[in-house]
Protein backbone atom coordinates (compact mmCIF):
# COMPACT_ATOMS: atom_id res chain seq x y z
CA UNK A 1 0.00 0.00 0.00
CA UNK A 2 1.07 3.58 -0.81
CA UNK A 3 -0.33 6.69 -0.35
CA UNK A 4 0.90 9.81 -2.22
CA UNK A 5 0.60 13.81 -1.93
CA UNK A 6 1.00 15.60 -5.40
CA UNK A 7 1.57 19.24 -4.84
CA UNK A 8 3.08 22.83 -6.09
CA UNK A 9 6.79 23.53 -5.39
CA UNK A 10 6.61 26.96 -6.48
CA UNK A 11 3.63 29.87 -6.66
CA UNK A 12 1.07 27.44 -8.14
CA UNK A 13 0.38 26.87 -11.79
CA UNK A 14 2.95 23.94 -11.90
CA UNK A 15 0.64 21.17 -13.63
CA UNK A 16 -0.88 19.72 -10.79
CA UNK A 17 -3.84 18.66 -12.49
CA UNK A 18 -2.02 17.15 -15.22
CA UNK A 19 -0.39 14.46 -12.61
CA UNK A 20 -3.03 13.75 -10.66
CA UNK A 21 -5.37 12.45 -13.90
CA UNK A 22 -1.89 10.85 -15.24
CA UNK A 23 -1.18 9.27 -11.48
CA UNK A 24 -5.11 8.30 -10.66
CA UNK A 25 -4.79 4.73 -13.01
CA UNK A 26 -2.49 3.49 -10.05
CA UNK A 27 -4.95 5.35 -6.98
CA UNK A 28 -8.40 4.44 -5.69
CA UNK A 29 -9.48 7.70 -3.83
CA UNK A 30 -8.21 10.82 -4.55
CA UNK A 31 -8.58 14.13 -1.73
CA UNK A 32 -8.65 17.63 -2.27
CA UNK A 33 -7.55 18.63 1.19
CA UNK A 34 -7.20 22.18 1.39
CA UNK A 35 -7.95 25.65 -0.75
CA UNK A 36 -11.45 26.50 -2.73
CA UNK A 37 -12.50 28.03 -6.16
CA UNK A 38 -10.00 30.10 -5.88
CA UNK A 39 -7.51 28.51 -8.27
CA UNK A 40 -7.54 25.96 -11.44
CA UNK A 41 -6.04 22.71 -12.40
CA UNK A 42 -6.47 22.23 -16.19
CA UNK A 43 -7.22 18.48 -17.54
CA UNK A 44 -7.35 17.52 -21.13
CA UNK A 45 -8.01 14.08 -21.52
CA UNK A 46 -10.03 11.81 -23.99
CA UNK A 47 -12.65 13.43 -22.60
CA UNK A 48 -12.02 16.91 -23.32
CA UNK A 49 -10.74 19.94 -22.26
CA UNK A 50 -11.71 21.05 -18.36
CA UNK A 51 -10.39 23.90 -15.74
CA UNK A 52 -10.76 22.00 -12.44
CA UNK A 53 -12.04 24.25 -9.49
CA UNK A 54 -13.06 22.41 -7.18
CA UNK A 55 -13.59 19.10 -8.21
CA UNK A 56 -10.81 16.80 -7.70
CA UNK A 57 -8.56 15.96 -11.39
CA UNK A 58 -9.76 11.88 -10.21
CA UNK A 59 -13.50 12.94 -11.20
CA UNK A 60 -12.59 11.37 -14.77
CA UNK A 61 -11.05 8.60 -13.88
CA UNK A 62 -13.93 5.76 -13.49
CA UNK A 63 -13.87 3.67 -10.28
CA UNK A 64 -11.70 6.14 -8.24
CA UNK A 65 -13.85 7.78 -5.87
CA UNK A 66 -13.13 11.75 -5.11
CA UNK A 67 -13.04 13.35 -2.05
CA UNK A 68 -13.65 16.88 -0.97
CA UNK A 69 -12.13 17.02 2.94
CA UNK A 70 -12.78 19.21 5.46
CA UNK A 71 -9.93 21.68 5.00
CA UNK A 72 -11.44 22.84 1.98
CA UNK A 73 -13.64 26.01 1.57
CA UNK A 74 -16.52 24.20 -0.09
CA UNK A 75 -18.49 26.50 -2.04
CA UNK A 76 -21.77 24.86 -2.77
CA UNK A 77 -22.73 27.23 -5.34
CA UNK A 78 -19.67 26.67 -7.72
CA UNK A 79 -19.29 23.53 -6.39
CA UNK A 80 -22.80 22.68 -8.54
CA UNK A 81 -21.80 25.14 -11.26
CA UNK A 82 -18.90 22.75 -11.80
CA UNK A 83 -20.72 19.78 -11.66
CA UNK A 84 -23.01 20.62 -14.19
CA UNK A 85 -20.27 21.65 -16.63
CA UNK A 86 -18.32 18.62 -16.71
CA UNK A 87 -21.59 16.19 -16.56
CA UNK A 88 -22.29 18.29 -19.57
CA UNK A 89 -19.24 17.15 -21.28
CA UNK A 90 -19.68 13.71 -20.16
CA UNK A 91 -18.44 13.13 -16.88
CA UNK A 92 -20.30 10.86 -14.48
CA UNK A 93 -20.67 13.01 -11.04
CA UNK A 94 -22.77 10.92 -8.45
CA UNK A 95 -22.49 10.33 -4.73
CA UNK A 96 -20.41 7.12 -5.71
CA UNK A 97 -17.43 9.41 -6.81
CA UNK A 98 -17.91 12.06 -5.53
CA UNK A 99 -18.23 12.40 -1.12
CA UNK A 100 -17.93 15.68 0.35
CA UNK A 101 -16.80 15.89 4.11
CA UNK A 102 -19.53 16.79 7.08
CA UNK A 103 -16.84 18.40 8.46
CA UNK A 104 -16.22 20.89 5.62
CA UNK A 105 -17.13 24.32 6.54
CA UNK A 106 -19.28 26.15 4.05
CA UNK A 107 -18.68 29.41 1.71
CA UNK A 108 -20.96 31.49 1.94
CA UNK A 109 -21.98 34.04 -0.54
CA UNK A 110 -21.03 37.22 1.61
CA UNK A 111 -17.28 35.62 1.29
CA UNK A 112 -17.40 36.40 -2.02
CA UNK A 113 -18.51 40.20 -1.56
CA UNK A 114 -16.21 40.69 1.42
CA UNK A 115 -13.75 39.22 -0.42
CA UNK A 116 -14.31 42.15 -3.51
CA UNK A 117 -14.83 44.82 -0.85
CA UNK A 118 -11.64 44.57 1.00
CA UNK A 119 -9.32 43.86 -2.33
CA UNK A 120 -11.21 47.65 -3.34
CA UNK A 121 -10.30 49.15 -0.02
CA UNK A 122 -6.94 48.00 -0.01
CA UNK A 123 -6.55 49.87 -3.87
CA UNK A 124 -2.45 49.50 -5.04
CA UNK A 125 -2.12 47.75 -1.61
CA UNK A 126 -3.98 44.46 -2.92
CA UNK A 127 -3.03 40.81 -2.81
CA UNK A 128 -4.39 39.84 -5.92
CA UNK A 129 -7.40 37.74 -4.53
CA UNK A 130 -9.19 36.13 -7.77
CA UNK A 131 -12.14 37.53 -5.35
CA UNK A 132 -13.56 34.20 -4.46
CA UNK A 133 -14.15 34.44 -1.07
CA UNK A 134 -11.03 32.30 0.27
CA UNK A 135 -9.72 34.61 2.76
CA UNK A 136 -13.01 35.87 4.25
CA UNK A 137 -14.03 32.05 4.53
CA UNK A 138 -10.67 30.99 6.22
CA UNK A 139 -10.96 33.92 8.72
CA UNK A 140 -14.67 33.01 9.60
CA UNK A 141 -13.28 29.47 9.96
CA UNK A 142 -11.15 30.03 12.40
CA UNK A 143 -13.12 32.71 14.63
CA UNK A 144 -15.87 29.43 14.74
CA UNK A 145 -18.77 31.64 12.34
CA UNK A 146 -18.96 29.66 9.37
CA UNK A 147 -21.42 26.52 8.60
CA UNK A 148 -20.41 22.71 8.25
CA UNK A 149 -21.45 20.94 6.10
CA UNK A 150 -23.16 18.55 8.03
CA UNK A 151 -25.48 20.99 9.82
CA UNK A 152 -27.16 20.93 6.62
CA UNK A 153 -29.26 17.77 7.31
CA UNK A 154 -30.89 19.64 10.76
CA UNK A 155 -33.17 22.54 9.15
CA UNK A 156 -33.84 23.85 12.33
CA UNK A 157 -30.73 24.30 13.80
CA UNK A 158 -29.45 25.31 10.88
CA UNK A 159 -31.66 28.19 10.11
CA UNK A 160 -30.80 28.97 14.24
CA UNK A 161 -27.32 29.30 13.08
CA UNK A 162 -27.49 31.32 10.08
CA UNK A 163 -29.23 33.91 11.69
CA UNK A 164 -26.65 34.15 14.49
CA UNK A 165 -23.89 34.07 11.60
CA UNK A 166 -25.95 36.59 10.01
CA UNK A 167 -26.46 39.22 12.20
CA UNK A 168 -23.04 39.27 13.05
CA UNK A 169 -21.54 39.16 9.37
CA UNK A 170 -24.13 42.60 8.87
CA UNK A 171 -22.20 44.39 11.50
CA UNK A 172 -18.36 44.53 9.00
CA UNK A 173 -20.55 44.97 5.76
CA UNK A 174 -22.52 47.79 6.58
CA UNK A 175 -20.31 49.27 9.42
CA UNK A 176 -17.02 48.73 8.13
CA UNK A 177 -17.83 48.67 4.20
CA UNK A 178 -20.85 50.55 4.08
CA UNK A 179 -22.58 47.68 1.94
CA UNK A 180 -26.31 46.30 1.62
CA UNK A 181 -27.04 44.19 4.50
CA UNK A 182 -27.71 40.31 3.99
CA UNK A 183 -31.75 39.21 4.45
CA UNK A 184 -32.26 35.80 6.18
CA UNK A 185 -34.81 35.36 2.95
CA UNK A 186 -32.03 35.99 0.46
CA UNK A 187 -29.63 33.39 2.53
CA UNK A 188 -32.26 31.07 2.47
CA UNK A 189 -33.24 30.95 -0.89
CA UNK A 190 -29.21 30.67 -1.79
CA UNK A 191 -29.21 27.54 0.98
CA UNK A 192 -32.17 26.15 -1.08
CA UNK A 193 -30.72 26.99 -4.40
CA UNK A 194 -27.49 25.05 -3.82
CA UNK A 195 -26.49 23.39 -0.79
CA UNK A 196 -29.72 21.40 -0.85
CA UNK A 197 -28.42 19.88 -4.46
CA UNK A 198 -24.96 19.23 -2.83
CA UNK A 199 -26.46 17.17 0.19
CA UNK A 200 -26.74 14.04 -1.58
CA UNK A 201 -22.66 13.72 -1.41
CA UNK A 202 -22.24 14.73 2.38
CA UNK A 203 -21.25 12.10 4.40
CA UNK A 204 -18.61 10.68 7.10
CA UNK A 205 -15.34 11.64 5.05
CA UNK A 206 -13.18 10.14 7.59
CA UNK A 207 -15.37 6.73 8.21
CA UNK A 208 -14.72 6.35 4.40
CA UNK A 209 -10.75 6.96 4.66
CA UNK A 210 -10.20 5.11 7.63
CA UNK A 211 -12.41 2.04 6.03
CA UNK A 212 -10.75 2.43 2.37
CA UNK A 213 -6.79 2.16 3.96
CA UNK A 214 -8.13 -1.04 6.35
CA UNK A 215 -9.29 -2.56 2.73
CA UNK A 216 -5.97 -1.97 1.02
CA UNK A 217 -6.87 0.72 -1.32
CA UNK A 218 -4.31 3.86 -2.15
CA UNK A 219 -5.35 7.42 -1.42
CA UNK A 220 -3.52 10.26 -3.79
CA UNK A 221 -3.54 13.54 -2.13
CA UNK A 222 -4.27 16.42 -4.58
CA UNK A 223 -3.08 20.18 -2.95
CA UNK A 224 -3.94 23.35 -4.87
CA UNK A 225 -1.28 26.19 -5.69
CA UNK A 226 2.29 25.74 -4.18
CA UNK A 227 4.54 26.12 -1.26
CA UNK A 228 5.35 29.73 -2.13
CA UNK A 229 1.80 30.52 -1.27
CA UNK A 230 1.10 28.80 2.50
CA UNK A 231 -0.32 30.69 4.78
CA UNK A 232 2.90 29.99 7.10
CA UNK A 233 5.84 29.30 4.61
CA UNK A 234 5.15 30.90 1.81
CA UNK A 235 5.56 35.00 0.67
CA UNK A 236 3.39 36.20 2.94
CA UNK A 237 0.96 38.40 3.18
CA UNK A 238 0.51 37.36 -0.38
CA UNK A 239 0.10 33.62 -0.16
CA UNK A 240 -3.23 31.89 0.10
CA UNK A 241 -5.55 31.57 2.96
CA UNK A 242 -4.58 27.83 4.03
CA UNK A 243 -1.60 25.42 4.45
CA UNK A 244 -0.50 23.89 0.85
CA UNK A 245 1.97 21.46 2.43
CA UNK A 246 1.92 17.57 1.98
CA UNK A 247 2.38 18.11 5.66
CA UNK A 248 -1.48 19.20 6.14
CA UNK A 249 -3.03 16.24 3.66
CA UNK A 250 -3.92 13.99 6.83
CA UNK A 251 -5.52 16.61 9.05
CA UNK A 252 -7.13 18.45 6.15
CA UNK A 253 -8.55 15.28 4.30
CA UNK A 254 -10.65 13.64 7.29
CA UNK A 255 -7.89 11.51 8.11
CA UNK A 256 -5.45 13.14 10.69
CA UNK A 257 -4.22 8.91 11.13
CA UNK A 258 -3.03 8.65 7.27
CA UNK A 259 0.99 7.95 6.49
CA UNK A 260 1.70 9.64 3.35
CA UNK A 261 5.04 7.09 1.47
CA UNK A 262 5.30 9.43 -1.59
CA UNK A 263 5.27 13.20 -2.12
CA UNK A 264 5.37 14.33 -5.79
CA UNK A 265 6.25 17.96 -6.00
CA UNK A 266 5.68 19.64 -9.45
CA UNK A 267 7.97 22.03 -11.39
CA UNK A 268 7.20 24.14 -14.47
CA UNK A 269 10.27 23.79 -16.65
CA UNK A 270 10.36 27.90 -16.21
CA UNK A 271 8.80 30.70 -13.42
CA UNK A 272 4.95 31.70 -13.60
CA UNK A 273 2.89 33.39 -10.99
CA UNK A 274 -0.71 34.60 -10.95
CA UNK A 275 -1.30 37.60 -8.31
CA UNK A 276 0.66 40.12 -6.52
CA UNK A 277 3.70 39.95 -4.52
CA UNK A 278 7.43 40.00 -4.48
CA UNK A 279 8.72 37.83 -7.58
CA UNK A 280 12.42 37.86 -8.03
CA UNK A 281 13.05 35.84 -11.57
CA UNK A 282 9.86 38.05 -13.07
CA UNK A 283 10.24 39.07 -17.11
CA UNK A 284 8.76 42.08 -18.82
CA UNK A 285 7.97 43.35 -22.27
CA UNK A 286 8.34 41.41 -25.05
CA UNK A 287 10.53 38.66 -23.50
CA UNK A 288 7.93 38.36 -20.90
CA UNK A 289 5.36 38.10 -23.38
CA UNK A 290 7.10 35.99 -25.93
CA UNK A 291 7.48 32.94 -22.98
CA UNK A 292 3.75 33.63 -21.61
CA UNK A 293 2.25 33.09 -25.19
CA UNK A 294 4.49 29.98 -25.72
CA UNK A 295 3.22 28.68 -22.72
CA UNK A 296 -0.05 30.06 -22.51
CA UNK A 297 0.41 30.72 -19.15
CA UNK A 298 -3.16 32.61 -18.24
CA UNK A 299 -5.23 31.98 -15.08
CA UNK A 300 -7.70 28.80 -15.44
CA UNK A 301 -9.86 30.85 -13.21
CA UNK A 302 -9.25 34.07 -13.73
CA UNK A 303 -8.03 34.34 -17.04
CA UNK A 304 -5.63 36.72 -15.69
CA UNK A 305 -1.73 36.72 -17.71
CA UNK A 306 0.45 34.75 -15.29
CA UNK A 307 3.64 36.42 -14.59
CA UNK A 308 6.18 34.45 -16.01
CA UNK A 309 10.24 34.41 -15.91
CA UNK A 310 12.96 31.50 -15.79
CA UNK A 311 13.20 28.62 -13.78
CA UNK A 312 13.71 30.01 -10.40
CA UNK A 313 16.52 27.60 -8.52
CA UNK A 314 16.49 29.04 -5.74
CA UNK A 315 13.12 29.22 -4.73
CA UNK A 316 12.07 25.57 -6.06
CA UNK A 317 14.64 24.27 -3.92
CA UNK A 318 13.41 26.03 -0.73
CA UNK A 319 9.73 24.68 -1.94
CA UNK A 320 11.43 21.07 -2.47
CA UNK A 321 12.19 20.91 1.01
CA UNK A 322 9.29 22.65 2.52
CA UNK A 323 7.12 19.46 0.92
CA UNK A 324 9.64 17.36 1.95
CA UNK A 325 9.18 15.88 -1.96
CA UNK A 326 10.67 12.70 -3.10
CA UNK A 327 10.18 13.02 -6.43
CA UNK A 328 9.29 15.54 -8.92
CA UNK A 329 7.61 15.94 -12.52
CA UNK A 330 8.76 18.77 -14.40
CA UNK A 331 6.46 19.99 -17.00
CA UNK A 332 6.04 21.89 -19.85
CA UNK A 333 9.41 21.20 -21.20
CA UNK A 334 8.34 21.40 -24.69
CA UNK A 335 7.41 25.30 -24.37
CA UNK A 336 11.31 26.12 -23.44
CA UNK A 337 12.11 24.69 -27.21
CA UNK A 338 11.68 28.11 -29.24
CA UNK A 339 14.75 29.27 -27.14
CA UNK A 340 18.37 29.50 -28.59
CA UNK A 341 19.56 29.61 -24.74
CA UNK A 342 17.63 28.61 -21.58
CA UNK A 343 17.82 31.16 -18.89
CA UNK A 344 18.08 30.01 -14.82
CA UNK A 345 18.20 32.06 -12.13
CA UNK A 346 20.52 30.38 -9.75
CA UNK A 347 21.24 32.95 -7.21
CA UNK A 348 19.87 35.30 -5.82
CA UNK A 349 21.82 38.89 -4.93
CA UNK A 350 20.58 40.41 -1.15
CA UNK A 351 22.60 43.63 -0.22
CA UNK A 352 25.31 43.23 -2.67
CA UNK A 353 26.10 39.23 -1.46
CA UNK A 354 25.35 36.35 -3.55
CA UNK A 355 23.04 33.88 -1.70
CA UNK A 356 21.70 30.33 -2.24
CA UNK A 357 18.63 30.00 0.51
CA UNK A 358 15.41 31.41 0.31
CA UNK A 359 15.18 34.58 2.26
CA UNK A 360 12.76 35.62 4.66
CA UNK A 361 9.35 37.48 2.85
CA UNK A 362 10.33 41.19 3.85
CA UNK A 363 13.40 40.73 2.16
CA UNK A 364 12.75 39.42 -1.25
CA UNK A 365 11.73 42.83 -2.45
CA UNK A 366 15.43 43.46 -2.28
CA UNK A 367 16.94 40.35 -3.95
CA UNK A 368 18.19 40.43 -7.87
CA UNK A 369 18.04 37.16 -9.49
CA UNK A 370 21.81 35.36 -11.04
CA UNK A 371 21.33 34.31 -14.49
CA UNK A 372 22.95 31.53 -16.34
CA UNK A 373 22.41 30.35 -19.60
CA UNK A 374 22.81 26.61 -21.23
CA UNK A 375 22.33 25.53 -24.46
CA UNK A 376 18.62 25.40 -26.58
CA UNK A 377 17.81 22.09 -28.75
CA UNK A 378 15.76 24.22 -30.64
CA UNK A 379 13.53 21.47 -31.89
CA UNK A 380 9.67 20.30 -31.11
CA UNK A 381 9.95 17.39 -28.60
CA UNK A 382 6.20 17.09 -27.88
CA UNK A 383 6.04 13.50 -29.17
CA UNK A 384 9.27 12.28 -27.29
CA UNK A 385 8.15 9.64 -25.03
CA UNK A 386 11.30 7.78 -24.72
CA UNK A 387 14.30 9.68 -22.11
CA UNK A 388 17.37 8.72 -24.79
CA UNK A 389 14.58 10.00 -27.20
CA UNK A 390 14.99 14.01 -25.92
CA UNK A 391 17.89 16.31 -27.29
CA UNK A 392 21.10 15.91 -25.34
CA UNK A 393 20.65 19.64 -24.29
CA UNK A 394 17.15 18.74 -22.77
CA UNK A 395 18.21 15.96 -21.29
CA UNK A 396 21.18 18.25 -19.59
CA UNK A 397 18.78 20.63 -18.77
CA UNK A 398 16.61 18.62 -16.36
CA UNK A 399 19.54 17.00 -15.09
CA UNK A 400 21.13 20.19 -14.34
CA UNK A 401 17.53 21.42 -12.50
CA UNK A 402 18.01 17.96 -10.74
CA UNK A 403 21.15 18.32 -9.31
CA UNK A 404 20.80 21.87 -8.31
CA UNK A 405 17.48 21.17 -6.74
CA UNK A 406 18.49 18.01 -4.26
CA UNK A 407 15.24 15.99 -5.86
CA UNK A 408 15.06 13.51 -8.47
CA UNK A 409 12.98 14.44 -11.96
CA UNK A 410 10.84 10.85 -12.46
CA UNK A 411 8.38 12.42 -14.65
CA UNK A 412 8.93 15.25 -17.34
CA UNK A 413 6.27 16.32 -19.42
CA UNK A 414 6.30 17.64 -22.60
CA UNK A 415 2.53 18.40 -23.77
CA UNK A 416 -0.55 18.85 -21.40
CA UNK A 417 -2.59 15.41 -22.52
CA UNK A 418 -2.47 12.83 -20.57
CA UNK A 419 -0.05 10.20 -22.38
CA UNK A 420 2.62 13.40 -23.50
CA UNK A 421 5.11 12.14 -20.69
CA UNK A 422 8.14 11.01 -20.20
CA UNK A 423 9.53 8.67 -17.27
CA UNK A 424 12.65 8.43 -16.43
Amino acid sequence: MSNCAIVGINWGDEGKGRMVDLLTQDYDVVVRYQGGGNAGHTVINEKGKFALHLLPSGIFRSGVVNILGNGVAMDPENLWNEIQSVSAQGVAVTPDNLKISDRASVLLPWHRDLDSLEEARLADKKYGSTKQGIAPFYSDKYQKKTIMAGELFFPDHLKAHLADLLEWKNLTLTGVYGAEPYTMERLMAWVDDYCEKIKPYICDVGAFLKSAQDSGKKILFEAQLGSLRDLDYGIYPYTTSSNTTAAYAPIGSGFPGAKIDEVIGVVKAYSTCVGEGPFTCEWFGEEAEKLRQAGFEYGAKTGRPRRVGPLDIVATRYGVQVQAATNIALTKLDVLSYMDKIPVCTHYILNGKQIDNFPFPTLLNDTKPVIEYMDGWKCDISGVRRWEDLPVAAQKYVEFVEREIGCRIGYVSVGPERESIILR
